[in-house]
């Protein structure tokens, strides 16, 4: 096993030299075939597409080579590449996890993820659906790998506590098996010791107890199926619940913050889409995806039995839930009385997420109105906040304090040090974030977007909705393979201009491809999140792969349904907007001065 190990560690090394040397020789075809300047910028898009979905580079490093290319390659200059790697939409996400790193640094996170699962009850599905919503809960404000690193030692405590560990009893199963088959095939029948005086009075007896011995084998095959499952079922939920929740709030997952950043470079008059709006919109959808998902996960893996829901239950699954609710009760037990930084970091979240809300909400006037137009953003509201945290005490404050001229001068810790905030915040994801908005930039200056948009006169004649429901699903299956974050930075510029071209509301196309990113729910691969559960040892691939594929149907669905009716309202898909207008005429100027000298060119060959 090392020498295989070795041999495949030894194979991935040489792929990743062979994808990094080859891979800018391959493409140089491709700029041979457009007008110069938008020849390179496809380059350079491709080459980092590559780079991306089979990480020949770790993916902060590859978003960082437009700051070298692009100025090379005349494509932009590197006083507009920089700025694109520091916009307030960075800020607004740097703010979010360092939120997130104030609320694990407290251990707020646990304590709410144990009293929820106090208050859903201890029944398998109950347990799930609670464990779903914790999941999805933590997941809208720190990231989705983190929420499901938090939870999944709670579910295996939980499930240790409802069967044991897996493992052993599957060996204790086995060896009952095996010594149940040696009795048999000697002709012997186990039977309870304090009856066995009766096994030689009647023939009838014997047969009772051979048809006991049966049907409590049975039982236990049916109980170790039954558990297996219920494992299974806890370990995916956890996962598909965060990458669920992290689409309802726009700091929740990295492809909503690129949303907003896209839209800012290419329609800048665009100000429908904040924090507030897109709360509105996404969180019933998260609701409904995550009840609907809820009852998939429960009735696949035994946690809702339809048939015999009126059965008594045994009394082994009495006695592990009983044992599951003191498993919970004692941990929640172990964390004690709620500390003055608890409720601290507790006030300051929520006032995170209030003022964020209300800055705009867009159906009333919102706070942000009381100062001049357009100098508050949501980066501003979050950066406040958390700038609070690094001198605000973790301990409750004694007034007496400033009175007493002999009380000495101790430094008292604040909520958040720098220093934690330098060990737990993933400083690369900004960096990615940089580097989507820099291939954006480029695209738009370059014409490559409006180049594209000229290639996308075939999709004209199909209706909206229908390209909607396509768009999703493209996404979500290139997304099963390929880095969420990667994938929405080479779809984005596409969808604007497809939507240009059909004549709708880019955010009609551009918020469902956002979103669809986040619905991986097949493969391992496919997210971090699945990642982890996976790692555990107790799902396979087929598992993930047949819950993952109805999950995928409806999320597509269900994104279908929501644009098509409540989000008409919040994000006015109704009509073509004016801000969307005023790019495609700019568009259409440009598209004839790229034919024009495309055609020159041809001309003078």
């Amino acid at each position: 096993m090392a020498a295989l190990g070795a041999l495949l560690k030894k194979a991935w090394s040489v792929r990743r030299a062979a994808v990094l040397l080859c891979a800018p020789l391959a493409l140089l075809p491709v700029p041979l075939s457009l007008p110069p300047k938008e020849g390179r910028c496809l380059y350079v898009i491709l080459l980092m597409a590559l780079y991306w979905c089979t990480e020949a580079l770790p993916l902060a490093v590859t978003a960082l080579l437009p700051i070298v290319l692009f100025p090379f390659l005349g494509i932009l200059p590197s006083n507009k590449v920089c700025p694109q790697y520091f916009l307030d939409t960075n800020f607004l996400f740097l703010s979010g996890l360092i939120m997130a790193s104030a609320i694990e640094e407290w251990n707020l996170h646990r304590r709410i993820a144990l009293r929820v699962l106090m208050l859903v009850g201890v029944q398998p599905a109950r347990l799930i659906l609670g464990m779903m919503l914790t999941t999805s809960f933590l997941s809208m404000w720190l990231s989705n790998t983190a929420s499901t690193a938090m939870m999944l030692p709670i579910a295996n405590a939980i499930l240790k506590s409802l069967f044991g560990e897996k493992d052993t009893s599957k060996d204790m199963s086995r060896g009952n098996e095996e010594n149940q088959a040696s009795l048999q095939q000697n002709k012997l029948y186990t039977v309870p010791t304090e009856m066995q005086f009766l096994a030689s009075t009647e023939d009838k007896d014997l047969t009772e107890e051979k048809e006991v011995t049966s049907d409590a084998l049975s039982d236990l095959k049916k109980e170790e199926e039954y558990k297996t499952n219920i494992w299974k079922g806890f370990l995916i939920s956890i996962p598909y619940a965060a990458s669920i929740g992290g689409t309802a709030t726009l700091t929740g997952t990295a492809p909503n913050l690129i949303l907003l950043g896209q839209l800012k470079s290419y329609f800048p008059e665009c100000d429908v889409v904040n924090f507030g709006s897109w709360f509105m919109f996404a969180f019933p959808l998260m609701l409904i995806f995550l009840l609907l998902g809820w009852l998939w996960i429960s009735i696949l893996y035994g946690g809702i039995n339809l048939r015999g829901w009126k059965t008594k239950k045994s009394n082994i699954r009495v006695d592990a839930e009983a044992r599951a609710r003191e498993v919970i009760k004692e941990d929640y037990q172990k964390l004690g009385p709620t500390k003055f930084a608890e409720q601290a970091i507790f006030f300051f979240f929520c006032m995170f997420a209030i003022m964020l809300f209300s800055r705009d909400p867009k159906f009333i006037p919102g706070w942000a109105s009381l100062f001049a137009p357009g100098f508050i953003s949501d980066a501003v509201t979050g950066i406040t906040i958390v700038i609070i945290l690094f001198f605000f005490p973790s301990q409750k404050p004694s007034f007496r304090w400033w009175f007493d001229l002999k009380a000495p001068n101790t430094e008292t810790q604040p909520l958040l040090t720098w220093r934690k905030a330098q060990e737990t915040v993933p400083w690369n994801i900004i960096l990615l974030l940089g580097g989507g908005f820099a291939m954006a930039k480029g695209c738009e200056e370059s014409g490559l977007s409006v180049w594209i948009g000229g290639r996308l006169h075939p999709l004209e004649g199909v209706p909206p909705p229908v390209a909607v429901i396509l768009i999703t699903i493209v996404i979500a299956l290139f997304t099963e393979f390929a880095s969420n974050t990667a994938t929405i930075i080479i779809f984005l510029p596409v969808l604007a201009e497809l939507a240009i071209r059909l004549k709708v509301n880019p955010l009609y196309l551009m918020i469902p491809g956002t979103i669809g990113c986040s619905y991986a729910f097949m493969l391992p691969v496919s997210t971090p999140p699945n990642s982890i559960a996976f790692s555990s040892g107790h799902l396979m691939v087929k598992d993930m792969a047949r819950t993952g594929l109805l999950m995928n149907l409806m999320g597509v669905l269900l994104l279908s349904l929501a644009m098509n009716t409540w989000a008409k309202s919040i994000f006015q898909l109704g009509t073509f907007p004016a801000w969307a207008n005023i790019h495609a005429e700019n568009a259409t100027a440009l598209l004839t001065a790229v034919e024009n000298v495309t055609l020159s060119s041809l001309n003078k060959i």
